[in-house]
């Protein structure tokens, strides 16, 4: 069993680091119960000490933990596909949310945006939907004899892809550029969007009619696929009690500026990773491409998504360092989505994440030192 210290050497690779954002104090509207204001000292030094990239980790887990407990004013008893979306949104990756119908899909993604003081954009997805339609398109001005690029909905820092796969792979492929290089390009010329930036999907799995399933190279471009599953008895209670003068996403309190998660997003990126972690992550990987339940197993792609995945949660945990767990975690969410199983399997009804979970069963994790 490999032994390692998670902190090994940490004080050497750790890097200069600059935020944008982040270090500024956020007061909460007092109205909403946030009144507390979040000063975040220091934050504009270079990050080297052990120390300080601990009291860093305490404070992202502080405003992660804000974020979370807004959203749930709206998404009761839901706090797993919450933490989950924020995950993502700090590692800059995209988010896929299957499900069926009224579960609060759109809601969770509405309310992830009205948490987050940024622009964000709403896309119904329908098969008459033109690519020109999401990314934008060149208008031949008289008056100035030239054509000008109008800007579609996706330069948004949250777009919402609503019931993506009603649209035609013509249409739906016109987002591929953008999930993966975060820029349009339009007659030649590259246009990029705004940071943060994130799409989230929501698709549904039971009306098959009329709808085009997504291919493997678009679901590999988001980090996660989840689902929201039906709420508890309790909080379901607590749903119809609140309406309709509960709280509602047009009423929640904004929580986190564009720079702040900007900032979150660039402090996260710098978390501490051991190098048997890296090689844990790596062998995962390779696992499933030799699995005999798979026939295409998890890319170069998924590794650092689940890398970059790993990093964020060890920051919400509040810790500067990722441990194997975090990894485990979030393996189903961020690989899942990305295997194909063989004919045999699909016929045993072998699921991805059963064949996932079999493979983490079998993997040595490493240990502590």
């Amino acid at each position: 069993m490999t032994q390692y210290n998670y902190q090994d050497h940490f004080e050497q690779t750790a890097q200069p680091y600059q935020q944008q954002g982040f270090e500024q104090s956020y007061q909460q509207p007092a109205q909403q119960g946030l009144e507390q204001s979040y000063q975040q000292p220091g934050l504009e030094q270079p990050y080297q000490q052990p120390q300080q990239s601990a009291q860093l980790a305490g404070q992202f887990a502080q405003r992660f933990q804000l974020l979370a407990g807004n959203i749930e004013r709206i998404i009761r008893g839901k706090h797993e596909a919450i933490e989950l979306a924020l995950i993502c949104l700090f590692s800059e990756g995209h988010l896929l949310v299957e499900d069926v119908p009224g579960t609060g899909k759109t809601t969770l993604a509405r309310s992830l945006a009205a948490s987050v003081d940024a622009e964000w954009r709403r896309i119904q997805f329908t098969p008459d939907l033109l690519p020109s339609d999401i990314t934008g398109v060149s208008i031949f001005n008289q008056a100035h004899q030239k054509f000008e690029f109008h800007h579609g909905p996706v330069f948004a820092n949250i777009v919402l892809a609503d019931e993506i796969n009603r649209a035609s792979p013509k249409t739906q492929a016109a987002l591929l550029e953008v999930m993966e290089e975060r820029r349009v390009t339009v007659d030649a010329e590259p246009h990029p969007v705004p940071r943060p930036f994130m799409v989230v999907a929501t698709q549904n799995p039971v009306d098959m009619d009329g709808t085009y399933p997504l291919p493997e190279a678009q679901l590999d471009r988001f980090l996660m696929k989840i689902s929201v599953g039906y709420p508890d008895h309790v909080s379901e209670v607590e749903v119809l009690k609140g309406m309709p003068t509960g709280p509602q996403v047009e009423r929640l309190p904004v929580v986190a500026r564009s720079s702040d998660v900007a900032g979150m997003i660039d402090f996260a990126s710098r978390i501490h990773v051991a190098d048997a972690v890296y090689d844990y992550i790596v062998a995962l990987c390779s696992a499933t491409r030799t699995s005999p339940h798979l026939r295409l197993g998890a890319s170069p792609r998924g590794s650092l998504a689940l890398l970059r995945a790993a990093r964020v949660k060890a920051a919400a945990a509040g810790r500067h360092y990722v441990v194997p767990e975090d990894v485990k975690t979030l393996a189903a969410p961020v690989l899942a989505h990305r295997l194909i199983l063989t004919p045999e399997a699909e016929l045993r009804e072998v699921t991805a994440a059963a064949a996932l979970g079999e493979i983490l069963a079998g993997m040595p994790v490493p240990q502590a030192a």
